[in-house]
């Protein structure tokens, strides 16, 4: 009898200890949560949109000819009427000076048919008084009268000649005008691919010029943005634009751009292959700081009086419907829906509905560890 009651003498301890820690039960996570308030809220919506200077104009050669001379360099900031590009100018000179000549040759020939004129006149004149006083038949007359008229009929034709010459001279300094390529317009020298000694065209592009003193954001707004900026329809596009406040972007390195911008237009036509509609906002870019063809993000702004604003890391989602938890009494959390406003800066929701101030939400560990009905010991 004694073994028995030994191996029951060193159970029990065991026993014990085992009752011990069921007896401490599982252990309470210590959570973040927030209380409920109202207050004032701005939060900027996000938009991807591409930026483009506010004239970008192809610079063209007008004549064919060979690059002699480069004037600016890629990113270069350049004056209307700098000279950008010169296009080889010997040939087109000697255009000109040939149109010169021949102007030379044809005024030439207009004095000599002019003086032919004149005393063909002379004659016609005085053969008209012979003619009266029946000195001369009026068949002598009449010839004098036919060389006047053949005298006109070539200082005629000289005048038009010197008025083809003319004409060409014009057109060969204009062809030497345009060997010299100047900016139409202030900005920015974009990519030069032809250099020195390349043969261009009227269809080579020689560079695009950005004029990007302001810069171009443009920008897509859902059926759903429209409706929220036009209080449903209750105000034209026109009338909520001119209502908005100024705007910012977010440039592709995620600083935001020191000038606020503002929006200048919305289309009123929804693509229906995309579902949105496009927008344009502009920014005074007068130091050149933002390039044409660059990414950004216009940043919207939305103000709210007496709001309810949460974290977003404080909600999860379910089949499009957004909870969050709220803790109750014995500081057990019950998973509640809730309604938000469709602008968010990314960081943080407005609710508009579900939640109400003085309720107490879990902010940590929604949508990981957090489950319906578990009790938590709350952390402020």
């Amino acid at each position: 009898m004694a073994l028995p009651a030994l191996a029951a003498a060193l159970l029990l301890p065991s026993c014990k200890g085992n009752n011990g820690q069921q007896q401490q039960g599982p252990m309470v996570p210590e959570l973040a949560v927030l209380t409920i308030g109202e207050e004032d809220s701005q939060l900027e919506t996000a938009f991807p949109a591409t930026l483009h200077g506010q004239n970008d104009v192809e610079i063209r050669p007008q004549i064919s000819g060979f690059l002699t001379k480069v004037h600016v360099q890629e990113g270069q900031h350049v004056s209307k009427g700098q000279v950008l590009f010169t296009i080889d100018q010997v040939t087109l000179q000697a255009a000109v000076e040939a149109a010169q000549a021949a102007v030379q040759s044809a005024q030439a020939q207009v004095n000599v048919a002019q003086a032919n004129v004149n005393t063909a006149q002379t004659n016609a004149n005085n053969n008209k008084v012979l003619l009266d006083k029946n000195i001369i038949s009026s068949s002598a007359y009449q010839t004098s009268v036919d060389a006047l008229n053949s005298a006109k009929a070539q200082l005629n034709a000289a005048k038009a000649g010197l008025g083809q010459a003319t004409a060409n001279l014009t057109s060969a300094r204009k062809n030497l005008s345009y060997s010299t390529v100047t900016a139409p317009v202030s900005g920015m020298v974009g990519v030069i691919d032809n250099k020195e000694g390349s043969l261009v065209s009227p269809q080579t592009l020689l560079t695009v010029l950005s004029n990007n003193s302001d810069i171009e954001a443009y920008f897509s707004l859902n059926e759903k943005d429209l409706l929220a900026m036009t209080d449903d329809g209750k105000r034209s596009i026109k009338e909520a634009i001119a209502q908005m406040p100024a705007v910012n972007l977010q440039l592709a390195n995620g600083e935001v751009y020191s000038r606020p911008g503002k929006i200048v237009s919305i289309s009123g036509v929804i693509d229906p292959s995309t579902g949105s509609a496009s927008a344009k906002a502009l920014f005074p870019n007068p130091d050149g700081m933002i390039s044409s063809g660059a990414t950004g993000k216009v940043l919207i702004p939305s103000l709210r009086t007496n709001a309810i604003v949460i974290p977003q890391t404080a909600t999860f989602e379910i089949q499009d419907m957004k909870f969050a938890y709220v803790v109750g009494d014995s500081s057990k959390v019950h998973s509640t829906p809730i309604t938000i406003a469709p602008q968010n800066d990314g960081k943080n929701y407005i609710v508009t509905g579900g939640l109400k101030p003085g309720d107490v939400i879990v902010t940590e560990g929604v949508g990981i560890s957090v489950k319906d009905n578990m009790v938590i010991k709350p952390k402020k």
